[in-house]
């Protein structure tokens, strides 16, 4: 009988672990749940519906009716009560506040049963800032994506602009720097590998190589189990 396993790919903003979870995915035949966009949409209406991050109980509240992203047409698409709000999502504000909200532990306490329900029949590779250590720290193949905060910024800029942004690439870097001070530092679940974490230094490495060898990993991981991955 085929074993699904549960892959893990957690990383910093820019380590390229969105766009590497997403080719492992597919090349796989595995499900991809990018955890990041459920943070940022919690994120998305907070800021639309004027809530403060200290209300607790109202941002648990805003997690009510977000969905698990889905892929279509390429592109990863989060509902919330039924809209796509998957093109509001990537701004650096959204982003910096989703960071602040991951340490809010109504919020955490309110995605995580979400999370792990994703998960729960293998066959999926979730990337995030705590897969490995938080959502599913059993989970059969841990990665940890890093890369230079220079290369990290230049990634970010670069994908900013493509998407019709306007940005300054200083600014990107000082934003990343903050985001991994909250990131790294907040008393809940922080950023960090995990233990067993096969760590991966993305900078200056193309995205394919990065993928095959987490594949290759995956593959002789998936044949000391029960069976092939796909």
């Amino acid at each position: 009988m085929e074993r699904r396993l549960v892959i893990t790919v957690d990383g910093p903003a820019g380590s390229g672990k969105s766009t590497v979870s997403r080719i492992l995915a597919k090349r796989i035949s595995y499900m991809y749940l990018d955890t990041g966009l459920l943070y940022r949409a919690v994120a998305w209406r907070a800021m639309h519906n004027g809530v403060f991050i200290t209300d607790d109980e109202a941002l648990g509240r805003l997690c009510d009716g977000i969905t698990i992203p889905q892929e279509t047409d390429g592109e990863m698409r989060v509902l919330v009560e039924g809209a796509d709000i998957s093109g509001d999502l990537r701004t650096e504000e959204v982003g910096m506040l989703a960071s602040s909200l991951s340490a809010v532990p109504a919020v955490r306490e309110a995605l995580l049963p979400l999370q792990k329900s994703a998960g729960r029949q293998g066959g999926i590779v979730a990337e995030g800032r705590d897969m490995g250590t938080v959502v599913f720290p059993d989970a059969d193949v841990k990665f940890f994506l890093d890369a230079d905060v220079d290369e990290r910024a230049r990634r970010r800029y670069l994908q900013l602009i493509e998407n019709g942004k306007n940005a300054d690439r200083g600014e990107v870097k000082r934003g990343l720097e903050v985001r991994d001070h909250q990131d790294t530092t907040r008393e809940i679940a922080p950023l960090k590998p995990a233990d067993d974490s096969v760590i991966i230094d993305t900078t200056g490495t193309d995205i394919e190589g990065v993928v095959v060898k987490m594949a290759g990993i995956v593959e002789e991981r998936a044949r000391g189990g029960s069976g092939p991955v796909c």
